[in-house]
């Protein structure tokens, strides 16, 4: 039997068109969740670590990150290929 879709709602993340590219943010800051994604699960901070390096954050609103981003992996991972070409481009031309 086909189990129903449950919506998930993430209390610290926000999107808004028209507000740091209509891109997911942890609510209250302009910090992408693409963000906490790549120090956490590519560079290897753990999320006490990432908060210490960026104290207006808490962990509940990094956990909360790292949920939207397993509940939205292939939008995440969209900006992040995005993001990184956009950086290689800035580079080049510099």
């Amino acid at each position: 039997m086909a189990r129903a879709v449950e919506t998930v709602t993430h209390p610290y993340i926000v999107s808004r068109k028209g507000y740091c590219g209509g891109n997911p943010i942890i609510k209250g800051t302009k910090f992408p969740v693409r963000a906490v994604v790549n120090y956490v699960l590519r560079q290897g901070f753990s999320p006490e670590e990432l908060v210490k390096e960026f104290p207006h954050l808490t962990l509940a609103q990094v956990y909360d990150a790292l949920s939207y981003y397993y509940d939205h992996r292939d939008e995440i991972e969209r900006e992040l290929e995005n993001n990184a070409e956009d950086k290689l481009r800035v580079a080049r031309t510099n």
